[in-house]
């Protein structure tokens, strides 16, 4: 395989694509055109080749390419974050258990990332998170509810027990109408869709309230049932309930007296296998409370503790005198471990009180500013956070702790609203600015004082950079028009820059053609400077393209005035003994006539006829001197100018040999 060096992208296709954005004579028609291009939002990869090139040649048009390149970089990892928290979202809606408190921190702490939490996907899965949530605290709110209703009812039977039972039996059917709603609504509760994301608690604390409300309700029910009986049939017991019986023993011609209590029935005898498998199940659950105590594991042994109270519940009658004493060492054991993780959790929660409520107490010249405050507080309650993942919540310290961290907010908010109050004034001086722009565009058209144009140019420019920090939001949406503003105000001094660019090269050209003239025409030079000089005091440019250009202008002048030089030091060089003679007698007679002295003439031109004779004269001290003084030196064009930028340029025509 055959492989070429030349590159994906030439200049000629690159200025092509841009619009001529590498031929443009100025700067400030470069950076126009690479506007112009990136508004049709070229790809990546095309302004990357474009910025490579650029950079090295006009730093001002790359910048916009540089800006725009990091303005999509920013995109493309707000996306990768967005995706990101949105998969940890989509995790977390998933779960059928889900933690309320893993839901509001993937809000916090994808807004610590820099999600872009206010568009989509993120904004739906924050609706999403945020109704689970309240569906939670809903459901775990009527669940409380439904218990406070099972105590009620409970409650209502009890003092229909105390009242006639002529008085139960009428409310009987309403009483089992409403304990029938209430086991519906039980169980409409148990059966939602976020019941298995509520806290453990919930769920043992319902179903216990739904078993005290049925055991009371069957026995009010049998004794009123055993009520009516008796009521009906003289020989039938009385019922167990003394305001009941009472009433029917009057009923009967008796006296309200207090029944016999009933003897207590003997205890059944228990079976032997059932008593091993009660002590085999209080042991088991009794050796993993014992192990995880002793590895010092707090929620294991708090879970452990659990159990075994279950299993008590269930066997604990059954259980013998020594192995009931070895429960309860182990459950005290275990509460003394809880309460030591409760206390080492509380130290940390004490310590971070006492920061939240120091921040407000430091002296005024330590007082932090709203920014290191609003960082302090996030690492604040990140700490707590932290704290109530190893123990058990103190609400107490909780309640001090926020109560802290919310007065020292407001330090936080002053200086955000300061923050967004001067957003909103520094937007209004910027978009005072573009209107200004505006107007002194119009009122300049047609000037001719284009120094003063471009100084002014430059002062707006000052202007807009030093206007005060806004919002990327806002300045996103200010940039553009200060853009075009300042475009249509810059694009008739652009114009005049393009007009002067294309005349110097002009003169260029003519300063190309007298210097290659076989005589050089010191009139014309000298006119053609000037011109020069007069172009560049009326136009100014960039500082590069003007030096640039004057040194492509001077280049043949110097050329032609060196070589004109060369040539007379090469006659010099060439005359002969002789003539070199008569050329120094022909000098000393001038200077001769340049002092008056009669004698000096005379001498001088005995000399020279000497000399045109072929005589080697010896020519006088003074003489020689005078002779030997060179003659005025002759500036070439270098040394009539330095720079575009100097004054009134003169060029001094060569002397004549």
């Amino acid at each position: 395989m055959t492989s070429t060096s030349t590159k994906p992208h030439d200049l000629q296709s690159l200025d092509t694509m841009t619009g001529g954005a590498f031929t443009a004579p100025t700067s400030g028609e470069r950076a126009q055109r690479i506007r112009d291009w990136l508004a049709g939002n070229p790809a990546s990869e095309q302004m990357q080749e474009v910025f490579k090139e650029l950079s090295g040649r006009d730093k001002g048009a790359a910048r916009l390419l540089r800006e725009k390149l990091d303005e999509l970089k920013r995109a493309r990892g707000q996306e990768a974050i967005a995706a990101e928290w949105a998969q940890k979202a989509e995790a977390l809606i998933a779960q059928p258990k889900l933690n309320i408190a893993d839901a509001l921190a993937w809000q916090r702490d994808a807004a610590k990332a820099g999600a872009p939490l206010s568009r989509e996907p993120l904004t739906g899965f924050k609706a999403r998170l945020a109704e689970r949530v309240k569906g939670i605290e809903d459901l775990q709110h009527r669940a409380q509810v439904h218990r406070e209703a099972a105590v009620l009812l409970a409650q209502r039977f009890e003092v229909l027990s105390t009242k006639g039972w002529r008085d139960a039996q009428a409310a009987e059917e309403a009483l089992r109408a409403d304990v029938g709603h209430w086991q519906q609504q039980a169980g409409e509760i148990s059966a939602d869709e976020n019941w298995n994301s509520l806290d453990a608690r919930f769920a043992p604390q319902l179903e216990q309230s739904k078993s005290q409300l049925l055991v009371v309700s069957d026995a009010f029910h049998q004794a009123l049932a055993q009520t009516v009986a008796a009521a009906e049939n003289t020989e039938a017991p009385l019922p167990p309930v003394p305001v009941w019986a009472d009433e029917l023993r009057i009923a009967r011609g008796g006296s309200a007296e207090a029944a016999p209590a009933p003897q207590k029935p003997a205890a059944p005898k228990v079976d032997p296998e059932k008593r091993a498998a009660a002590q085999a199940a209080v042991q088991a659950a009794l050796g993993r409370l014992e192990q995880e105590t002793a590895e010092g594991h707090g929620r294991a042994s708090a879970g452990a503790a659990a159990a075994l109270r279950a299993v008590l519940k269930e066997h604990g009658r059954l259980v013998d005198s020594a192995l009931e004493a070895r429960v309860h060492a182990a459950l005290i054991a275990a509460g003394e471990l809880e309460g030591w993780q409760r206390w080492s959790a509380d130290k940390v929660r004490e310590d971070l009180v006492a920061k939240a409520e120091a921040l407000l107490k430091r002296p005024e010249g330590q007082a932090l500013g709203g920014r290191k405050m609003q960082e302090t507080l996030r690492s604040l309650r990140e700490q707590w956070k932290q704290a109530d993942q190893g123990g058990v919540p103190n609400h107490a310290l909780w309640k001090r702790f926020d109560e802290a961290c919310n007065e020292a907010h407001k330090v936080v908010e002053a200086w955000l609203d300061k923050v967004r109050a001067d957003a909103a004034e520094h937007r209004t001086q910027r978009l005072a600015l573009i209107e200004e722009v505006k107007a002194w565009a119009e009122a300049q058209a047609g000037a001719a004082d284009l120094k003063g144009y471009n100084r002014a140019l430059h002062q707006f420019a000052d202007r807009w950079r030093d206007a005060g920090h806004v919002g990327e939001k806002v300045f996103a949406e200010l940039q553009p028009q200060w853009n075009a503003a300042f475009g249509v105000a810059r694009a008739p001094f652009e114009l005049a820059q393009k007009a002067s660019v294309e005349r110097r090269q002009g003169m260029i050209a003519e300063a190309t053609e007298l210097g290659a003239a076989p005589m050089l025409r010191i009139d014309a030079v000298k006119a053609l400077q000037q011109r020069w000089q007069a172009e560049a005091q009326g136009v100014p440019l960039d500082r590069r393209q003007e030096q640039k250009l004057w040194d492509a202008f001077r280049a043949p002048i110097d050329e032609a005035f060196n070589r004109k030089s060369a040539e007379r030091e090469k006659a010099a060089a060439a005359m002969s003994e002789h003539d070199r003679y008569v050329l120094d007698a022909s000098k000393a007679v001038e200077a001769a006539n340049a002092t008056g002295d009669a004698q000096k003439i005379r001498a001088a031109v005995a000399q020279l006829e000497a000399a045109i004779r072929g005589e080697a004269p010896k020519i006088a001290p003074a003489a020689a001197a005078a002779a030997a003084a060179p003659a005025a030196p002759v500036a070439p064009a270098t040394a009539a100018a330095d720079g575009p930028s100097v004054g009134a340029t003169e060029v001094v025509a060569p002397g004549q040999a």
